[in-house]
């Protein structure tokens, strides 16, 4: 299935020395692990600061809410920069955000107040938006277009490493050990409790400053490194969001990315809160659990891969879906350790989901591939408001488990994107 054409981008030094580019395919490739680092960190991230700062589940879904109204932000800036100035750009331009807001843990961990986390992780995620922006497109044409689709997934694959190492290494260095419950936090004089929030709040410092250092290094390396800076060609005509909205697959695609990350932020990103409440895991134990997930993320990546050279993907895509479904209703109605499990092969099947259903929205876009990248980029803003509904579900419930209804909808929707909402019809 083709997915760009040689009138959309140059792609002839691509084509014929294909070696000669496999460095910077690896180098944009390794942006997929940075961004799947942060963001899963987010699910050690949400019990540690619910307990610390005393909040409900829809107090806590914010730090989801902050991260991903990022995208929707800065999706069509990040765009018209990459248009104007090239993809290298905002590749730099994206890494510079995650550096800065990284650090910004630091004076958000001294003042210990909660807005100022949700502002750090706001600047983070403006830097993803331009990272992924550039990164998803840029790995569709660094080769064959008949291959973009696998191309995707691997390069995606990274991104399933680092949500496997991520719960791991932050609950190491974020969770404190404290066995303090939600009552005894409760009942804390003013002093106690101002001494627990400075201890709670000060284990992020370390984690995140490494990670800015670590986004530094980064920066030099990309700086300093020659990239291929894939152009439009000069001789093709503008586009613009309505142009390429006239696309029947680009308009699905978006309303299924919305939908899809907002699934996938449910489920990850509540997964210590989850388990903890359906089979009675401590947040330390449930941090493994969490990264088994992480670990099924990936291998569900590398899994779909190898499967997409047999099946087309969008059949894959259903049907993965469906898996999905039947497993959420499982994680909803059960109790114990195999909602974990549940939660676990949740993670195993959607993980193919973002990037065929990216590729599926621009494929055959030609000159509008660009700025339907960036709208499919801004769906992610899913991820933002879909969390808000599972945390209010679960404050009205009193039950986070009857929650994950919205990942069920979420999938169902998926479901349809596969089925027909994909077919590259125009209206």
């Amino acid at each position: 299935m083709s997915h760009t054409t040689t009138e959309q981008f140059d792609l002839s030094p691509t084509q014929k020395q294909p070696g000669k580019y496999l460095f910077p395919l690896i180098l944009v490739t390794s942006l997929f692990f940075f961004w799947g680092f942060v963001h899963n960190l987010d699910p050690i991230l949400i019990p540690h600061l619910r307990k610390a700062f005393k909040l409900n589940d829809l107090e806590s879904s914010f730090v989801d809410f902050s991260i991903f109204i990022a995208y929707f932000a800065m999706a069509l800036p990040a765009g018209y920069v990459m248009k104007r100035w090239g993809y290298k750009s905002g590749i730099l331009l994206g890494l510079v955000l995650f550096a800065i807001g990284s650090f910004l843990f630091i004076p958000a961990a001294d003042t210990k107040v909660y807005i100022y986390f949700l502002g750090a992780l706001f600047i983070i995620a403006c830097g993803l938006a331009f990272l992924e922006t550039a990164a998803n497109p840029y790995v569709t044409v660094l080769g064959p277009s008949e291959s973009a689709t696998l191309r995707l997934n691997f390069s995606q694959s990274f991104n399933g490493f680092a949500a496997f190492v991520a719960p791991i290494i932050g609950s190491k260095f974020i969770f404190t050990g404290s066995t303090e419950t939600e009552a005894q936090i409760k009942a804390m004089t003013p002093a106690a409790y101002d001494a627990y929030v400075t201890a709670e709040a000060a284990s992020v410092k370390g984690p995140y400053t490494f990670l800015g250092f670590a986004i530094v290094l980064v920066i030099v390396l990309f700086a300093f490194t020659k990239l291929p800076d894939i152009k439009s060609s000069e001789t093709e005509e503008k586009s613009g969001i309505f142009d390429a909205l006239k696309f029947k697959q680009l308009r699905w695609g978006v309303i299924a990315q919305f939908f899809y990350v907002g699934a996938q932020v449910c489920v990850l990103s509540f997964f210590v809160r989850f388990i903890g409440v359906s089979a009675g895991i401590s947040l330390e134990s449930a941090a493994w659990y969490s990264g088994a997930a992480g670990l099924a993320f990936m291998l569900g990546r590398f899994a779909g891969t190898f499967f997409m050279r047999f099946i087309a993907p969008n059949k894959l895509l259903m049907l993965y879906a469906l898996i999905c479904m039947l497993l959420t209703i499982l994680a909803i109605f059960a109790h114990g350790l195999i909602t974990v499990y549940a939660l676990i092969g949740i993670a195993f099947f959607m993980s193919i989901m973002f990037p065929t259903i990216f590729s599926l929205g621009i494929s055959g876009l030609g000159k509008d591939t660009k700025i339907a990248s960036s709208l499919i980029v801004m769906s992610i803003v899913g991820g933002a408001f879909l969390p808000l509904a599972l945390g209010y579900i679960s404050d009205l419930t009193g039950s986070i488990q009857y929650g994950y209804i919205v990942p069920l909808v979420c999938f169902l929707v998926v479901f349809y994107f596969g089925k027909s909402g994909y077919k590259p019809l125009q209206n």
